[in-house]
């Protein structure tokens, strides 16, 4: 009898992981522009504080970020040809990683065709909006590109 159960329930927490697997498997592809905004600063941020390698060469960051996008940075990153006034994804050169961290607000998408625009403000004292625009990529929304609300200057 022990035997049966102990196969029963090997069984079945296969069968619940595959599931599981499956279900995030399919996240990305149901994910809508703004989740897939707040799942990439998520990942993002915490990385770029570690101060470690830069994230740009991290090869997750593919799951992010269309990968042309990524190909040019990475290009511009390996000639130092990237500003070096703001940094790409946050379009500031420092930041309160804690409070960005902790209050990234995504607001609503505006769709203009196939491109998603997803406006994104950082922090909860010195606030920063960026707008980033996204376009499916194998039917995942993927970044195409950052760029900050301030004004010309």
């Amino acid at each position: 009898m022990r035997k049966y159960l102990a196969v029963f329930v090997a069984m079945l927490l296969l069968t619940f992981n595959g599931v599981s697997y499956a279900g995030n498997a399919t996240h990305a592809q149901q994910a809508t522009p703004e989740t897939r905004v707040k799942d990439f600063y998520t990942w993002f941020i915490p990385r770029l504080a570690a101060d470690e390698a830069y994230p740009i060469t991290d090869k997750e960051i593919y799951r992010h970020v269309a990968k042309e996008t990524v190909n040019f940075l990475r290009s511009q990153y390996q000639a130092n040809k990237l500003p070096e006034d703001a940094e790409y994804f946050t379009k500031v050169q420092d930041f309160d990683e804690k409070d960005w961290g902790a209050h990234i607000e995504v607001h609503p998408a505006v769709m203009l065709g196939s491109v998603a625009l997803v406006p994104v403000t950082f922090g909860s004292k010195d606030k920063q909006t960026n707008i980033v625009f996204l376009r499916q990529e194998n039917g995942i929304w993927k970044i195409t590109k950052v760029v900050d609300t301030l004004d010309y200057r």
